[in-house]
């Protein structure tokens, strides 16, 4: 689907995108990220750093709020800026969904959007800014379009 900039309005909330990682996931994604840091993989490790569990890596939370803007702005969309910060830990089981809402609209096409990933207790675990930058409707009729 093809979000155009006409559509789209300040406030308008971004659909919520739930994952809830496993420490298969975890351990893949440490992986291909070529990530060996054991925290992520090794649950004795986390233990000993004073972790119930595994942590799911900073990156994959920023992967998750990516995932929740794509599928929101569609395939015509260009990231121009995307940024989030870690602000609490997930471990495997953990439900988490990231949600987000537009707060601004430019001339220029560019959506600015905030976003967010919560857990299952309502805790705040990555919050996020990002800017796309959507197709304009073509204007029909005529060779000026």
């Amino acid at each position: 689907m093809t979000r155009y900039l006409e559509d789209v309005r300040v406030g308008e909330e971004i659909p919520a995108l739930v994952r809830r990682p496993s420490r298969l996931q975890l351990f893949r994604f440490s992986a291909v990220t070529w990530n060996a840091h054991r925290i992520h993989y090794d649950r004795d490790y986390a233990a000993e750093e004073g972790y119930a569990d595994v942590l799911v890596q900073s990156h994959l939370h920023g992967c998750y709020l990516m995932d929740t803007l794509l599928a929101w702005a569609g395939a015509g969309a260009h990231v121009v800026a995307f940024g989030w910060r870690n602000a609490a830990v997930a471990v495997p089981g953990d439900t988490l969904t990231c949600t987000g809402r537009v707060v601004d609209v430019s001339s220029e096409g560019e959506v600015s959007c905030e976003l967010e990933e919560r857990n299952q207790r309502g805790e705040l675990c990555a919050p996020a800014t990002a800017t796309v930058r959507l197709e304009r409707r073509a204007r029909g009729g005529g060779a000026d379009g």
